[in-house]
């Protein structure tokens, strides 16, 4: 729960004052033995902790997630697999995913999605890291508007989407091979432009570093970079300034 929501159950007669002075009492993170949950990080950043799913066994997966559907009534987890989905599907229904993204998430019913954020992308093949910054925005409350494939080899694509793409109150560029999208869109629009370069091309792509070393040197303003591939970090700040945007604290 977070803060306000107690004092209005104080209020209310929901809660006693001795029941609200444990919880404020509880230490900011819950100890799992392999894990430590950081429970307050939502009263401190506005956003609950998301599970990094990649990497992790079975039972600590299982653990963590489980833990946190029951404190926040939604998870979000990133980097899935399908085999990770069946193992928690088991023990939460609810839990739904999708292998594009590779998102698997809780989500609750009704949210209200604040703003506009538009997540572009070059080319067909960056929509996995794409889809993983939009869904990411959504699921932290932001409107999000997907102009896929509209890359600098058609430039002509972008242009039919600009008026789109310029209302928005950020922009997530992500794109693979040379990454010259971002600073093409960098050009065009007064918001902030979250690169990401992906990927995505051929050999001398280097796996997303040459898509990468072009954003970092990009000669439009008002841009700035990610990692490579990583969607769910552009999700996020996306979010952080379309609040700001429409002037919702988070």
């Amino acid at each position: 729960m977070e803060t306000i929501e107690i004092l209005e159950k104080i209020e209310r007669g929901e809660l006693s004052a001795k029941e609200a002075e444990q919880y404020f009492r509880r230490q900011p993170y819950e100890e799992l033995g392999y894990a430590k949950l950081d429970m307050h990080r939502k009263l401190r950043s506005g956003f609950a902790e998301v599970v990094f799913c990649s990497g992790k066994s079975d039972e600590h997966l299982l653990g963590i997630y489980k833990r946190l559907w029951e404190e926040e009534g939604e998870v979000l987890g990133t980097r899935a697999t399908k085999e990770q989905y069946d193992l928690v599907k088991k023990e939460v229904p609810a839990v739904t995913y999708d292998p594009l993204s590779r998102i698997l998430k809780i989500e609750k019913e009704g949210k209200e999605r604040i703003g506009k954020i538009a997540v572009c992308t070059a080319g067909t093949a960056d929509i996995p890291v794409a889809e993983e910054a939009a869904q990411t925005a959504e699921f932290f409350g932001s409107y999000v508007e997907r102009i896929y494939d509209v890359g600098v080899s058609g430039i002509h694509r972008l242009f039919d989407k600009i008026d789109i793409i310029q209302s928005a109150n950020c922009v997530v560029a992500v794109a693979g091979m040379e990454g010259a999208l971002a600073s093409v869109l960098g050009g065009l629009v007064d918001k902030p432009v979250l690169a990401v370069p992906t990927s995505v091309g051929y050999g001398a792509n280097m796996n997303g570093l040459s898509a990468l070393l072009t954003m970092i040197n990009s000669c439009a303003n008002g841009i700035a970079v990610v990692n490579i591939d990583n969607g769910y970090g552009a999700g996020y700040m996306a979010t952080q300034i379309n609040r700001m945007g429409v002037g919702k604290d988070g």
